[in-house]
């Protein structure tokens, strides 16, 4: 077979097993993500407990990464403290390994059934988690069918006169062979698919154990790399999270390869085979990292706290002004309007911070939260303010008809991203402080509701953002779906309170007026989310210009 099909073939099996985990973690989020981020969030047990709530949800998405990224949100909205969050991210480490140990396991037989039942709920149900369920298994059946291509891909190799040259070279340089592999996981932003491709390259007979190790190795630094890079952006306090966990991660991946270079150990009690001793080595290096991690995780704040120093007000002040508005681009319409969608992003992770914070004030407020949302809702302001002048100055060229459209667009739901703003700062945060004056508390069932709401709206908010960056027209859709949905669950929380009031409730009368205008807000929020579907549905006539029924317009 000639080489470039060989290479052609490899490279689409690696980017269908990188397409797969992504496809899973997706699936994941979409389901059951604002569940997951209120056990994060809410997690006890000290830091153990942590660790094993980031092992659980690492398990869940398929990514120690995505653990990382949601619990340095955390931190920076003040929801959890950088030890948490590090024996978090330490715990989702080993949970990611555990992934791998599942998926290394020979499964192929099963392929067909993972794609015909992923098939079906995802193309015939119309209920959004029985979807997003289709979804996760037809992306663990990819991830099998990717290794066994991967497999396939692989056997000409073993007769190359090239790739046993590169192979002795690496196995002489463990340095090289970890950094590039670093580099690699890196690049590929997903620990998981760089294991599993280690394993099915030493399962094939290419990859000697000795070459293997210090790639694994490198794998596991990498993987540490991916969630400091994916946060460079954040607070200080948030970034402290991802390097904690680098530093004690780098410094046991050295420790390991230096052991592995000198001493040579003979990992034959690992396993049989290399394949299943790389993923065996994998998981031993992640255990013995959480059991070494917790003990030192007060060593690690104060080490990363050094290196991560609070911001000065100035600097503060400058990152707040910092914006992704390009003003040298205003004479080219589309790099424009990519640059104002850009910084609505982010105008739109601030919104997401602040609502998953708002939760916690509403149950009991602190004055550390309270300030925090009140600086995210001027932030927010602020951005807000950026974006119509900006739009405003590109409206004064000549656009043609399309941009002049998506300029209105974009204006109308950064307009609507800074009401949503408001609800929360001035709306929810009011009731907050009022509810905390008057010392009262909502009932259990009442609690219940307005905790099941806030879940549904920030789920919503993720998938609205989601539709803004790609305008795809079925997450369009399944927005606006969001909208009845949601109308159908206040009508419910509604009766069910009046059920409350009617039997005669302390809490649910003391505190009627309060519930009554969360779930309000709560519900006007979800409807301006969903204003970001209108114009995509709109351009495909999957949506009315009136609710009026024919004949009485």
């Amino acid at each position: 077979m000639h080489p470039l099909i060989v290479l052609l073939n490899l490279a689409a099996a690696v980017l269908l097993l990188l397409w797969a985990v992504r496809m899973v973690r997706t699936g994941m989020e979409r389901a059951f993500g604002s569940g997951l981020r209120d056990s994060l969030r809410r997690a006890g047990g000290g830091l153990a407990g942590m660790s094993m709530v980031g092992l659980v949800m690492a398990m869940l998405l398929q990514s120690a990464t995505a653990v990382g990224v949601l619990a340095a949100g955390f931190v920076s909205s003040g929801m959890l403290t950088v030890a948490a969050g590090i024996a978090a991210l330490v715990g989702a480490d080993l949970g990611s390994a555990l992934v791998v140990r599942v998926l290394a396991l020979d499964l192929s037989a099963l392929i067909p059934v993972f794609l015909l039942v992923g098939c079906l709920l995802f193309l015939k149900s119309e209920r959004r988690r029985t979807r997003q369920f289709g979804r996760i298994t037809l992306g663990v059946g990819f991830i099998l069918l990717s290794l066994s291509m991967i497999g396939q891909a692989t056997e000409p190799l073993r007769a190359s006169e090239v790739l046993p040259g590169v192979i002795a070279y690496l196995q002489q340089d463990p340095i090289t062979a970890f950094a590039v592999v670093a580099v690699l996981t890196l690049v590929m932003h997903s620990s998981v698919a760089m294991v599993l491709l280690l394993a099915m390259l030493a399962q094939g007979g290419l990859l000697p154990l000795a070459a293997a190790v210090p790639m694994l190795l490198g794998a596991n630094f990498g993987a540490g790399l991916i969630a400091v890079w994916l946060t460079r952006s954040m607070s200080p306090p948030a970034r402290r999270v991802p390097v904690g966990n680098l530093l004690i991660r780098g410094f046991l991946a050295i420790l390991a390869l230096v052991i592995h270079w000198t001493l040579e150990p003979d990992l034959s009690v690992l396993g049989a085979r290399p394949d299943v001793q790389i993923v065996h080595l994998h998981l031993v290096f992640n255990t013995v990292l959480v059991i070494i991690a917790l003990p030192l995780i007060p060593v690690l704040v104060g080490l990363s706290e050094a290196l991560l120093p609070e911001a000065t007000p100035d600097a503060q002040g400058d990152h707040i002004r910092s914006s992704a508005l390009d003003k040298s681009v205003t004479d080219r319409p589309r790099l424009a309007l990519a640059s104002a969608k850009r910084e609505m992003l982010f105008m739109g992770e601030a919104l997401s911070e602040m609502f998953a914070a708002v939760i916690d004030v509403l149950h009991t407020p602190s004055p550390e939260q309270i300030a925090t949302l009140k600086r995210q809702g001027s932030d927010v302001s602020a951005r807000h303010r950026d974006i119509k002048l900006y739009l405003a100055e590109l409206n004064r060229n000549d656009l043609d008809p399309d941009d002049a459209q998506r300029s209105s667009e974009l204006t109308d739901f950064a307009i609507n991203l800074e009401l949503i703003g408001d609800i929360i700062a001035k709306s929810l945060l009011s009731l907050a402080q009022d509810k905390n004056k008057r010392d009262l508390r909502f009932s259990e069932a009442g609690w219940s509701d307005i905790r099941t709401l806030h879940a549904r709206v920030s789920a919503n908010m993720q998938l609205a953002l989601n539709v803004l960056v790609s305008g795809d027209i079925g997450s369009a859709r399944d927005l606006m779906r969001e909208k009845e949905r949601m109308r159908q669950l206040e009508r419910d929380s509604l009766d069910r309170h009046l059920q409350r009031l009617s039997s005669g409730n302390p809490d649910s009368v003391a505190t009627s007026d309060l519930h009554l205008q969360a779930v309000r807000a709560l519900k006007e929020i979800n409807s301006l989310l969903v204003t970001v579907a209108h114009p995509i549905l709109a351009e495909q006539g999957m949506i009315l210009k009136s609710r009026l029924a024919p004949g009485n317009s």
